[in-house]
Order: structure tokens, then C-alpha cells, then sequence
């Protein structure tokens, strides 16, 4: 593993997130909202009772076809964004959150927790409890905020479990994507000489993942921008098979152009 000649900025995040087309769902928020209370006030039971109101059938129905698995309720996003509003940080409840495995509540967790609290081993067994795509985006988000960003993405590129590595090549885009990441052109260089050699291979939202990385390689500088393209030539296009969704694969080339034309 290469060092970065200082050390990686903490705020790098998921591919999905910062350099490409979404491919989580992204229905409405709904008018049933959370009455305010203080932060302290907020108890597993409390948020799973808010949350019970706030979904909807129909929101259920969209995650599932996206992968999302039970126990659900179909909040969406918007409305977790309030609750997130209302309770700020608060990392034991997110713990809690994330332990009774329901889909909604743990995407609240990794928005309400604290970066700076987690131990490696805790990381280690919440990439492992997760099986749908959306989850490895939402994770890796909130992985790449803490200190443990690099070693964990470079552990877990090498993982045979589709959702484990997944979650590692979003780190990698993330520490691409991310300007105050301190990485050498080389160490990102590295990995787009094994995603070339690799992707066509893998799982596939690990492929998915791995053409997102590309991109976030591509948008970090001109050299790099190059590298990425000449790359993706090479690779061909990349099947990803999003099941019954309007979800779409980037194509990596025009995707990094529209990055570029944005920074003008």
C-alpha cells in the first residue's frame, strides 16, 4: 500500500455520490415530517416510530426493485435528511440504528454518526452486514470521513464478496475525487492499471463500481484525466446489470468531460 505523502484527507466519500449519475432511488419526501425535539430526546424507538410514518407503499415498492431488503419502510431521503436535521450527530444511536437492521434506519445511522468514533474492527463487521448496492455507497460515504479510508479501500478491493469489494473501489474514487486528498498520480495510476485488467472479471456491482472509480481517477487532474480516458478506451464498455430499474452505467469518457466543463 503507498503512503500518501501526507495524510489523506478525511473527507473523501463515495463515487456514486460525487462524480456520477446516482444510481440509488430517489423518491419524494412525504408531508409527514418529525416534530421537532432535542437531540438528546431521540431513542431507537422514537426514530423507528418517526420513520413508520414517514414511509410509504410506494417508496417500498421503489427500493425493493433497487435491492433494498426488509425490514423497510420507505422513507425517503428527504425525510431522512430531516431526521438527521433534528438529531445532528449522534453516534451511539446511530450504532443502535445500524444493529436493528432495518434499511431505513441504517441509512440514517451513517448520516447521524461520528467519523471520528469508529474503530477499525467496528468497520470491518459493518461492511460485511450488507447486501444491496445502495448500502456500500452509503457506508463507503461515511468510511471515507475516517482515518482508517485508504487501508480499508485497499483491503477490501481485494475481497471476494461483490458488496465488500464494491465498497472498497468506492473508497478508491472517493480518495480520487477528493481535491485535498494527498496522493501521489502514481498511487491512483496503480489502480487504473488493475481496474483495466480486472473489471470485465468482477461481480457485477463491483464492475459498476470500478467504472465509477475511473471516472473519479479522471476528474482529479489533467495528467490523470488522460490516463482515465485512454484507459476506458481500452476497457470497452462495461455491462452492469441494474435489474429492473431506469438506472444507467456511465459512460466514462463524455461523464469525465461533464466534470471538467463544470470546474470551468
Amino acid at each position: 500500500m503507498e503512503k500518501p505523502t501526507k495524510k489523506a484527507a478525511a473527507k473523501s466519500s463515495s463515487p456514486t455520490k460525487n462524480a456520477a449519475k446516482k444510481t440509488s432511488p430517489k423518491p419524494a419526501a412525504t408531508k409527514s415530517a418529525a416534530k421537532k425535539s432535542p437531540a438528546s430526546d431521540w431513542t431507537v424507538e422514537k426514530v423507528l416510530a418517526e420513520m413508520k410514518k414517514m414511509g410509504t407503499a410506494q417508496n417500498v415498492k421503489i427500493y425493493k426493485r433497487h435491492g433494498m431488503p426488509e425490514p423497510v419502510f420507505g422513507v425517503s431521503f428527504a425525510n431522512l435528511g430531516q431526521l438527521q436535521k433534528q438529531i445532528k450527530t449522534n453516534h451511539e444511536l446511530a450504532k443502535a440504528l445500524w444493529a436493528t437492521k432495518n434499511a431505513d434506519a441504517r441509512n440514517l445511522a451513517v448520516k447521524i454518526a461520528d467519523p471520528a468514533q469508529f474503530t477499525e474492527k467496528e468497520l470491518d463487521a459493518m461492511v460485511k452486514d450488507q447486501n444491496w448496492y445502495g448500502s456500500c455507497d452509503m457506508l463507503s460515504g461515511l468510511i471515507g470521513k475516517t482515518k482508517f479510508a485508504q487501508k480499508k479501500a485497499e483491503e477490501w478491493i481485494d475481497s471476494k464478496s461483490e458488496w465488500i469489494s464494491r465498497t472498497g473501489w468506492n473508497l478508491i474514487g472517493g480518495l480520487a475525487f477528493d481535491p485535498k486528498s494527498d496522493f501521489s498520480d502514481a498511487y491512483f495510476e496503480k489502480h487504473l492499471k488493475r481496474i483495466e485488467k480486472e473489471i470485465h472479471s468482477e461481480k457485477n456491482y463491483t464492475r459498476h463500481a470500478m467504472n465509477m472509480t475511473v471516472i473519479c481517477i479522471g476528474a482529479r487532474n489533467e495528467k490523470l484525466r488522460k490516463l482515465a480516458e485512454a484507459a476506458a478506451k481500452r476497457i470497452g464498455k462495461v455491462d452492469v446489470d441494474h435489474g429492473e430499474t431506469d438506472c444507467k452505467t456511465p459512460d466514462v469518457i463524455p461523464y469525465i468531460a461533464k466534470i471538467w466543463a463544470r470546474k470551468k
